[in-house]
């Protein structure tokens, strides 16, 4: 269903039933660009921090406008034993109701419009007929405004838009307005000896129409009704209405309803992200950091400064999110699927060994095509994103025993993959863990460089020419990381760099305490999670170490065209880990389902636990292909290869074999149901 500002009123009871009885829903967004600075891949350094990649997307991503969001509603009918689906494609604009509302100011990325005119968008959709919006802020302070303007009326203060009889005194009219004053006074003198109840002044400035409120005031204390009004073209003019007290003080309640209504018609959109939460639904996006980032900036309130603080902001936005792109790119799917770009992924999901989900599209809503593919659009974005979720959570119930067709979306197999959204190109740290502390790597083989700006890659290989392999990382001009093949060669480096005059070399380990070093002479103290309402998960992080895959080729200078070739360090994926808390052990934030431990629900459900983790230690890893640009303006912003960003897995997921007991024998946990355990009692699923 497309909704724009003529049909919004009209179809919001039809998007509140959705979400109620919705068992989840998909969104997606389109955004007016990018990046207002950095290019994408300066913007997604490959050895950012959570804290880094946050600071740098809202720097440099939120002064662009969302001005498409999709969202499809999916609910599963059993008799049918298929999801009716309700999509809605909005189309959003911040247009000011008054002269007293946020007049927002936006920019474009020139890629970014170009590459969705290809695609058919339609802006004037956007701009003549986008939905409105106020954040809660901008919607507080336009009531308290309101409210403010009526008692002020109410006490005869102020410029009203109505007579008030509280005059002491003509106002003072300049000189040069005394003519266009008195024109108005024999037009109102008028308007009593005839049968005409209305008369419509002639446009004017802000100045003289005050003059003409203040005259009416004070010459006509009774017996009229004044009231500017506005025309489509933005004119205004005053309009004089002959009525009797009781006629004037219904006129005035009606304004006052009219102003009401138009503020509520202001929040416009927004009322749809607050059905959202309050519906407590699961979200599924596809690599939906910004669509989250920017849905609560324009929406619910401007981004706060720390990252714990979105964290805690976006938990009562959106109590539950699911990224399709970290579950395809997680076990143990990530073997299944070679390309985790939505449109890949769908196609993928089609093939076996998944099945493709049996859907409907409920009566009056637009039922989409995937075999025309109408990507970009962001309705059509979201129900497919909603396929692939479907696809994928189903093929998590052939590890059950009996194999289950049909897993719900609030299942407990697919709880591992909640509220972690993808981290792009960041090749050690795959998600962001929005309901608990984040995984950080040693990164003992990285060195922070600096060097003069005339440097090029060309020079930081030549100076590490003696280190084999490096893969170099830019930060701006003047800096980059550079990740060595063997850690024992970091101390190496800084032994030979130590009396160097044109560079300077640093650790990993120093770069980070620099950093926090001038966060306190700020006064930015990091913030760091508290004890209460945390357990600790019995599990140990994988320790195994970093090796170095084959050489290729990539663009690492931030110089347009200059080619570099290097390789990444290849990383299981959980190598290198430390963690939070002062035992080693990562600490995750339980739910208000108490402390049962996942693995113990799924196997009340089975015979023996639905998978084991095998030992990767002889696994060899290879460096992740960096992501390529192909002209896709999107969030994506990228031709994902054939392994995506994702590195070799720690846990290889199997069927667990079937255990034959005799009647009346005890049931014994086999060590493949504790691994279960450890896979489930944390994010770890990489």
């Amino acid at each position: 269903m497309e909704v724009t500002r003529r049909n919004f009123k009209e179809s919001l009871n039809a998007v509140y039933s959705a979400l109620e009885e919705a068992d989840f829903l998909a969104i997606d967004g389109e955004f007016s660009g990018i990046s207002d600075g950095p290019n994408v891949s300066a913007l997604t350094n490959g050895l950012d921090t959570p804290e880094e990649r946050y600071t740098k997307l809202k720097k440099h991503s939120m002064d662009f406008l969302l001005f498409q969001f999709g969202i499809c509603t999916f609910k599963y009918d059993q008799t049918k034993s298929k999801y009716i689906t309700k999509p809605f494609n909005f189309y959003v604009f911040p247009k000011p109701f008054n002269r007293t509302s946020p007049d927002l100011k936006f920019i474009c990325q020139s890629s970014s419009i170009d590459f969705l005119a290809s695609q058919g968008f339609d802006f004037n959709k956007v701009f003549c007929q986008g939905i409105p919006y106020l954040n809660q802020e901008e919607e507080v302070q336009l009531r308290e405004q309101s409210e403010e303007r009526r008692n002020q009326h109410a006490n005869g203060v102020g410029t009203p838009s109505f007579i008030s009889p509280s005059s002491k005194g003509p106002a003072h009219v300049p000189d040069e307005h005394k003519d266009f004053i008195n024109g108005v006074i024999e037009k109102v003198e008028a308007l009593f000896n005839t049968s005409e109840k209305t008369v419509d002044l002639e446009p004017c400035t802000g100045f003289q129409r005050k003059l003409i409120y203040q005259t009416l005031n004070w010459k006509f204390p009774k017996g009229i009704h004044v009231e500017t009004v506005e025309t489509e073209k933005k004119d205004r003019y005053i309009q004089v209405v002959k009525v009797d007290d009781e006629e004037r003080k219904r006129r005035e309640q009606q304004k006052r309803e009219r102003e009401q209504e138009e503020l509520n018609d202001a929040v416009g959109f927004s009322r749809v992200i607050h059905a959202i939460s309050k519906s407590g639904k699961l979200v599924v996006g596809h690599n939906m950091l910004l669509d989250v980032m920017h849905t609560i900036h324009q929406f619910y309130c401007p981004l706060p400064e720390d990252l714990q603080d979105f964290k805690e902001v976006t938990m009562c936005v959106f109590p539950r999110l699911l990224d399709t792109k970290l579950m395809a790119s997680t076990q143990p799917f990530k073997e299944l699927i070679t390309n985790t770009s939505l449109a890949e992924l769908e196609k993928q999901v089609k093939a076996s060994p998944f099945k493709s989900p049996q859907v409907e599209t409920a009566e009056g809503f637009h039922s989409y095509d995937t075999a025309q593919e109408q990507l970009h659009e962001a309705g059509y974005d979201a129900y497919i994103t909603g396929l692939c979720f479907i696809s994928m959570a189903n093929y998590l119930g052939s590890f059950l025993t009996p194999p289950k067709a049909y897993i719900s979306s609030g299942s407990k197999l697919v709880e591992p993959f909640f509220n972690k959204l993808f981290l792009m190109r960041i090749i050690d740290i795959p998600y962001l863990n929005i309901t608990g502390p984040d995984l950080q790597p040693k990164r003992d083989h990285v060195l922070f460089v600096t060097f003069p700006k005339e440097w090029k890659t060309s020079d930081l290989y030549q100076l590490f020419s003696a280190f084999g392999n490096i893969q170099v990382s830019w930060l701006d001009d003047k800096s980059a990381f550079v990740s060595l093949s063997q850690t024992d060669q970091v101390q190496i480096a800084m032994n030979t760099s130590r009396y160097a005059e044109s560079y300077r070399i640093q650790t990993y380990a120093e770069y980070v305490k620099g950093k926090q070093q001038e966060q306190g002479k700020l006064g930015q103290t990091p913030k760091s999670w508290g004890e209460d309402g945390w357990r600790k998960p019995p599990y140990t992080s994988a320790t195994s170490a970093a090796t170095f895959g084959s050489q290729r080729k990539r663009s690492i200078s931030p110089v347009s065209g200059e080619q570099g070739y290097g390789e990444a360090p290849a990383t299981d994926g959980w190598s290198n880990y430390s963690y939070s808390d002062s035992t080693g052990s990562k600490k995750m934030k339980t739910d208000d389902k108490g402390g049962q431990a996942n693995a113990e629900a799924i196997e009340s459900k089975t015979s023996e636990g639905w998978l084991k983790t095998a030992d990767a230690s002889d696994s060899t890893g290879s460096s992740p292909v960096p992501d390529e640009e192909d002209g896709d303006v999107d969030k994506e912003k990228e031709a994902e290869s054939p392994k995506g960003n994702d590195a070799e897995g720690t846990v290889t997921w199997q069927r667990a074999p079937a255990v034959h007991r005799r009647k009346g024998q005890k049931k014994k946990k086999s060590k493949g149901a504790e691994s279960t355990k450890s896979l489930f009692e944390v994010p770890e699923v990489w």
